[in-house]
């Protein structure tokens, strides 16, 4: 049977009490019938592969019960391909080569937003900044960090995202997963 890799990331782990060992995600998955599993840091993330043909809807529905049983909370999960991930690090905007990794995050989307949604948001205002809306990822230019970004908090806003599920990553993270993947 042919295994595919994939990405899970998750928002909002190991912060305002929602603990989740790593070590226990992966034992978790690996109960699932994951194999191959592997953590990053301590905030959500792992890459993983499966020889199930569900598809990563599926399968992030799958780990989102399946880490509400075993750790008492839902959360949402994005479950992506590896090669989808290898084409969004492909199709960046900006040149990630010359930023240090923590000017460049990209946030990824349960789905496509639709174009309307950014109307509201006026880039010319919020230069240096910039943002770039992909395949199911927002690509964000913060040549301050992402803390105290004033693009970050527009984009990321309830009128923009509503509905979305999402989860942002500096560049270093989406690179690091990538070599992870093997993507």
């Amino acid at each position: 049977m042919a295994t595919t890799t994939y990405v899970l990331l998750m928002r909002g782990i190991n912060v305002g009490g929602r603990k989740m060992p790593m070590a226990q995600l992966r034992t978790l998955m690996e109960g699932l019938g994951h194999t191959d599993v592997r953590t990053y840091v301590q905030s959500g993330n792992a890459v993983f592969t499966t020889g199930s043909d569900e598809g990563s809807e599926a399968l992030a529905r799958q780990l989102e019960d399946a880490i509400e049983g075993e750790f008492g909370y839902r959360t949402a999960c994005l479950v992506l391909a590896g090669d989808y991930l290898r084409a969004v690090a492909d199709a960046c905007p900006f040149p990630a080569a010359e930023l240090e990794g923590r000017q460049l995050h990209a946030t990824f989307l349960s789905r496509q937003p639709e174009p309307e949604r950014f109307a509201g948001i006026d880039a010319e205002a919020l230069l240096p900044e910039e943002y770039r809306v992909g395949e199911r990822v927002l690509y964000l230019y913060t040549p301050d960090g992402l803390g105290r970004s004033k693009l970050a908090e527009a984009v990321h806003r309830p009128a923009v995202l509503k509905g979305i599920d999402w989860t942002s990553r500096n560049w270093n993270t989406v690179t690091k997963l990538l070599d992870m993947a093997g993507a």
